[in-house]
This record gives C-alpha cells, sequence and structure tokens, in this order.
C-alpha cells in the first residue's frame, strides 16, 4: 500500500508540473527571433564593427584636405656660418651662409613667422579609388551583419522546433508515466487476489522507474536548450515555452514548402560577392596608389634680426618684430620611377586575393545549391514519413489495449503487455519524430532558399 501511495503521489506531481508548463504563456517563434534580432550579444557586437567602417571611411574621405601648417619661433643664438651646401637632417639649427670673413660669436636674435601649404591637388583618381575600397568596407561588414543574423535566426529556429521536440517528448514519457501505474495499480490488486504472482509487481516498478528517469533527462535537455535561446534572446530561460500548434499548423499547409528559390540574393551569398567585389576595388586602388602627385605649395613668411643689412650686429631687442615678408607659391608634380616595379608586385599579389575570392564566392554557390537538393529530398521523406506514421501509431495503441484487457483477465502475461507498451511508446515517439522531421525540413529548405519569411507568415 506504500509503494502505491507513492507511485501515485509521484504520478500526481509530474501531473502538475506538466499542468503548470502548459498554462504559462507560450512564446511565439516570431517573438523569439525578433528579440533575437535586437538583443542577440554577437549582432550588437557586429553593429558596433559597422560603425567603425563608417567612420574609417569618413576619414578616408577627408584625405584630400590640404596641409596648412603655422609656426612662429625666436631665438637667441650665434650665426657664425660658412657658405656651402649640405643635406639637412632632422632640424637645421641655422642658416647656411657666411657673411664675414672671420669667426663671429657675438649673439643674434631672431623670430620667424611662416604659413606653409602644402595641397596634393591632383592623383590621377587615387582619391576616389580610396573612397571606393572606403565604402566597399562598410558594405562587406553589412553583409557580414546579415551574415551572422541569418545564421543567428537559424540556430534560433533549429533549437526552437528541438524544444517543441522535446516538450513533445515530455509529454509521450509522462503519459508512459500514467499507463505504468495504471499497469502496475492492476498487478497490485490482482497479486492480493492470489491471481498474479508478486514478480509481476517488481517488473512493473522496474519499468515505472525507468519511466520517471527517462521523464528527468528529457526535462533536463528541454532546460539546456531553454538556457541556449535565453543566450541569444534575452529571455529569462524558464518563460521560453514554444508554441506547440507550430508543427501541426505547418503539416496542415499541404502546400508550404512550394516556394521559389531565392539563392541569387542570399545573405550568404552577398557576403562573398561583397568580398569579391571589395577585391576589385582595391585592384583599382593599386593600380592608381602609384600615379604622379601633383600638388600646389605655398608660403608665406616674415622674420627679424638683430643683424641689419649691413652686417652689424645690433641690441637683441631689435631682432623682434617682423622686418622683412617674403612669398612663394609653386604647382609640382612628382613620381617615382621605382613604382612601376613597385606597382606590379602589389597588383600580382592583389590579383590572387581577387581570384581567391572568385572561387570562395563560386564555391558558396555551388554548395548552397547541393544544400537545395539536400533540403528537397529531406522534404520528400519527411512527407513520407508522415503519411505512413498514422498507421503504426493506429496498430500499437489498438495493440496495447487488447493486451492490457487479456491481462487484466488474466489471459497474457507482463512479458507481453510490457512488449507492447514498449511498441506504443516507440510508434509514439516516432510520430513525434516524424513531426519535428517534417518542420525541420520545412525550415531547413527555407534557410538554404532564403525563404525564411514566407515559412514563417504561415504560423500566428
Amino acid at each position: 500500500m506504500y509503494i502505491l501511495k507513492r507511485c501515485f503521489s509521484a504520478v500526481l506531481l509530474l501531473g502538475f508540473a506538466i499542468t503548470a508548463n502548459a498554462q504559462q504563456s507560450a512564446i511565439t517563434l516570431k517573438q523569439l527571433l525578433n528579440n533575437v534580432d535586437q538583443k542577440a550579444p554577437q549582432l550588437l557586437t557586429d553593429s558596433s564593427i559597422i560603425k567603425i567602417k563608417q567612420d574609417q571611411a569618413a576619414e578616408v574621405r577627408n584625405n584630400w584636405l590640404p596641409d596648412l601648417n603655422l609656426n612662429y619661433q625666436a631665438d637667441i643664438g650665434t650665426s657664425n656660418n660658412t657658405t656651402g651646401p649640405y643635406f639637412g637632417f632632422g632640424i637645421i639649427p641655422s642658416s647656411s651662409g657666411g657673411i664675414h670673413t672671420t669667426s663671429v660669436t657675438s649673439a643674434v636674435s631672431d623670430n620667424l613667422g611662416i604659413a606653409a601649404l602644402n595641397w596634393e591637388v591632383y592623383n590621377f583618381g587615387k582619391y576616389h579609388a580610396e573612397n571606393k575600397v572606403a565604402n566597399s568596407d562598410i558594405t562587406v561588414q553589412q553583409n557580414q551583419y546579415a551574415q551572422s543574423k541569418y545564421d543567428l535566426r537559424a540556430y534560433t529556429i533549429g533549437n526552437y522546433l528541438q524544444l517543441l521536440r522535446l516538450q513533445d517528448l515530455l509529454g509521450i514519457q509522462y503519459r508512459n508515466i500514467t499507463r505504468t501505474q495504471q499497469i502496475l495499480n492492476s498487478i497490485m490488486s490482482l497479486a492480493k487476489s492470489g491471481v498474479r504472482a508478486g514478480v509481476d509487481t517488481s517488473i512493473a516498478e522496474a519499468e515505472l522507474s525507468k519511466a520517471r528517469l527517462n521523464y528527468i533527462e528529457v526535462g533536463n535537455q528541454l532546460k539546456q536548450v531553454q538556457l541556449q535561446l535565453s543566450a541569444v534572446s534575452g529571455f529569462p530561460y524558464q518563460s521560453i515555452v514554444p508554441d506547440t500548434t507550430v508543427e501541426m499548423t505547418l503539416i496542415d499547409q499541404p502546400t508550404a514548402y512550394l516556394f521559389p528559390a531565392d539563392t541569387t540574393n542570399h545573405p550568404l551569398i552577398n557576403y562573398y560577392r561583397s568580398v569579391y567585389q571589395n577585391s576589385l576595388q582595391r585592384e583599382d586602388l593599386v593600380k592608381k596608389q602609384y600615379n604622379p602627385k601633383i600638388s600646389l605649395e605655398a608660403a608665406a613668411w616674415d622674420r627679424g634680426s638683430s643683424i641689419d643689412g649691413a652686417g652689424q650686429y645690433n641690441s637683441l631687442s631689435t631682432g623682434y618684430g617682423f622686418q622683412r615678408g617674403n612669398y612663394l607659391v609653386g604647382i609640382g608634380i612628382s613620381y617615382n620611377l621605382f613604382d612601376l616595379r613597385r606597382k606590379q608586385l602589389k597588383l600580382r599579389t592583389q590579383k590572387a586575393s581577387t581570384d581567391y575570392s572568385l572561387k570562395k564566392l563560386q564555391e558558396q554557390q555551388q554548395l548552397l545549391d547541393i544544400s537545395a537538393s539536400q533540403a528537397d529530398v529531406e522534404m520528400e521523406t519527411a512527407i513520407n514519413r508522415l503519411k505512413e506514421i498514422p498507421k503504426q501509431l493506429k496498430a500499437a495503441s489498438d495493440g496495447y489495449r487488447q493486451n492490457l484487457s487479456l491481462y487484466k483477465n488474466g489471459l497474457s502475461d507482463i512479458i507481453t503487455l510490457d512488449a507492447s507498451l514498449n511498441i506504443l511508446y516507440r510508434a509514439e515517439t516516432d510520430y513525434m519524430q516524424a513531426k519535428y522531421d517534417y518542420s525541420s525540413a520545412l525550415f531547413q529548405k527555407a534557410i538554404t532558399e532564403n525563404q525564411v519569411n514566407t515559412v514563417l507568415n504561415l504560423l500566428k
């Protein structure tokens, strides 16, 4: 009697748990995906990289700005030089002209103010090529973000369907516990009247314990999937309860899988296409990077010195304040002949990178086409499986009821009844798996053929 009460209490607790779970508000697949789009840590990180690329593009767009340097200095020192040319290394401390035949070490004061302009006004398309590469970098990053978003949506859909499968399996385990409990109750009743041996009770209790352990294990798997979805959606994992009508809604749509493929604009293809285009833009930049440069040079300066026009060293105070002014304007062109070789070498490397990007794009297109064909095969198999499963389920259910009736009337043994129970359990599990396989194949086809929204629109 104690064992009977304990088993009955356990079944009640399991029933309450399932009832409470069912009463909790379900989260639809659309709601979950919307939260993933907004709160997934990976997407938030990728979006910040787009902002970095946009800032870098703005920086490149301003490369055309000229250099306008303003300089002023006031000095005290000697001006004891001899005339002669030299290469300047770093800072030149004083002028290189000599005005005295003897060495003069008297102190001189002077000041100098300079405004210098250096503007690379034309470089035969280099600025334009740099801007195109910078904008192409933004496009690559945006397409990578779109691909990450698409992959994350596929991951979320897969886990959501897995959650549906586990919840369905949890219900099967609960029904299996209930049936085993009913068998145990019948055995206990028959054993008291001496119709059945006590060994039947032991076998039934072992089966009941096994059913409970299966229930606990499935519950743990369900929570693990909830935790994975919580990590990308921001929902508390306990609140992620799937909408149980999803699978049957899709199954009841006989043409749900009949949609045109859109692999041309698939996020995966768009990403690799943008990488290829980016590499082409870099080729163009290499070609124009070593072009001649036409520059506008301009300078204006004023200077004062304590040495007068006759070469006399006057008071240091006379060296401050501007005395003479000058300006200089010119246009220059510069070209390094050895840049021809540098351009050839760099262009060869970039062309190899472009060729790799093109082959990668073609590879992904082929893989996507193969995946689409595989999805069609899986879809066809899932449909055929769904058509056959009801026959198995009906036969298994009828067999179990007949064997239970025979057992209660003493016309069958516990081994036969247990076998029929396992057949029914397997049939229910197969039906659950068939529903999951159909939904999974449908979404996999939609993901491969870039038609996820088409399938989502079939759901509420």
